[in-house]
């Protein structure tokens, strides 16, 4: 029986590598990205509907709430495509390797940094 393996599997003390905390916040901004969908096809469909529509979804987009949400939005999705990005470069055979693979995720968590905080600019 191998004694190394965990005991403890409270994930709070666990201490991931990074990039599994990479991967795992990929998989968050895809989620988020999925829901978010209902939100944009709402605004798009409104503001088609007629003039008057697209003015009162132009007001609503001047709303914080609202700001917060296309912000949301477009910082899951800058970070899910970087990370996607990552995923295809290892997927060519590129980044494998355990440090690599390390390297690649601090880059794709330090572009995804950049972008929400360009995508919080632009928003603003």
């Amino acid at each position: 029986m191998n004694s190394n393996r965990p005991k403890n599997l409270d994930l709070t003390t666990i201490q991931l590598p990074l990039p599994a905390k990479a991967s795992i916040l990929h998989r968050i901004s895809g989620f988020a990205l999925f829901f978010a969908v209902a939100f944009m096809l709402y605004a798009l469909q409104a503001s088609l509907e007629s003039e008057q529509a697209f003015g009162g979804i132009q007001e609503l987009m001047d709303h914080w709430l609202a700001k917060l949400i296309t912000w949301g939005i477009l910082s899951a999705l800058g970070y899910h495509l970087i990370a996607g990005v990552k995923h295809l470069l290892m997927d060519m055979g590129i980044g494998e390797t355990k440090e690599s693979g390390r390297v690649g995720a601090m880059i794709t968590l330090i572009a995804g940094f950049v972008v929400i905080a360009l995508a919080g600019v632009w928003v603003w």
